[in-house]
């Protein structure tokens, strides 16, 4: 006789504390409490009747019965988003769910949106947000957008937004004479504001490397707030409170708009840029194609823009 299959509650719990090897991390992602996954990952210990972790003080470690079973409740669970994407797709459910990274949505995303609605009425979007990348083999999301080099094996990866940064702050700020704001050295009278959402990536530009560059060595770089995501750290740079290190799709428009104003020149281009993700096996997909074609639609109309700009 056959045992039956344990909760799925439980094997979560343990596929998500197996790859973080801790009970905190995999309650974080699965947003419960620690005692909520050990308590789970008890019940599927019983169910099977044997141990899947060594636990101690300091460390979380699979027994080799865990490290045997791992794969297998990995693979169902990658076979449940696949199914669940499939069922989707045959079903002809008119969404589209995108992860995107929570400024990127804000600044660029939403602000045009309106534009892919009024082309694609048949097509609702779901968007989310986070900085993480996104694991289609566990989450149920159609594509998504990252901040990276691009090189991600096994997805589709296209280029979106390259990345430059520069200062921005309100034009208030400019009304001060005794505290001028003309060239970077300047910036010693002013109140740097930090972008805390920077990614590791050491080519990602903070106040250091951007005064470094403009020769401003007599500006105290760590001072100032420091916000999470970038587009708070841009709101902060609109009412006012000081001049952010800014990247420049984000800006663009309270650029164009006159909220926001460039004090002087000088940008520093970043190698990591926000690529476009999804399964390979998902490139004919007509509602990811329709997306991606309005995407370009938008960046060509950018760039058309700014060129008309530039004359």
């Amino acid at each position: 006789m056959s045992r039956p299959i344990p909760p799925l509650n439980a094997l979560r719990a343990f596929e998500v504390a197996a790859r973080h090897l801790s009970f905190t991390r995999a309650a974080d992602e699965l947003f419960v409490t620690p005692s909520a996954v050990s308590h789970q990952i008890k019940t599927l210990e019983e169910n099977l009747g044997m141990p899947l972790f060594l636990r101690d003080s300091k460390s979380l470690t699979l027994t080799a019965a865990g490290k045997a079973y791992l794969p297998g409740v990995q693979e169902a669970f990658k076979q449940l988003v696949f199914a669940t994407h499939q069922l989707h797709q045959s079903q002809g459910v008119p969404s589209l769910k995108i992860n995107l990274p929570p400024t990127f949505a804000v600044k660029w995303l939403t602000p045009r949106m309106r534009r892919f609605m009024q082309a694609h009425p048949d097509i609702d979007l779901k968007i989310s947000t986070s900085k993480e990348t996104v694991d289609f083999t566990r989450e149920d999301f159609d594509m998504g957008v990252r901040y990276g080099r691009g090189v991600y094996p096994g997805l589709y990866s296209e280029l979106c937004l390259p990345v430059e940064v520069f200062p921005v702050c309100s034009p208030a700020l400019l009304d001060d004479p005794a505290r001028p704001l003309k060239t970077p050295q300047d910036l010693r009278l002013h109140t740097l504001l930090h972008d805390e959402s920077t990614y590791p990536d050491v080519s990602n530009p903070n106040w250091a490397m951007w005064l470094e560059q403009a020769g401003a060595s007599d500006v105290d770089s760590t001072r100032g707030p420091s916000f999470w995501p970038s587009h708070l750290v841009i709101g902060a740079a609109l009412d006012g409170l000081g001049v952010a290190l800014a990247k420049k799709h984000w800006v663009a428009d309270d650029i164009a708009k006159g909220r926001l104003v460039r004090p002087f020149e000088g940008s520093m281009q970043v190698e990591f840029a926000y690529y476009i993700i999804f399964p390979e096996d998902r490139l004919a997909d007509p509602r990811i194609n329709a997306f991606l074609a309005w995407v370009r639609e938008e960046l060509a109309r950018d760039a058309a823009a700014q060129a008309g700009a530039s004359r």
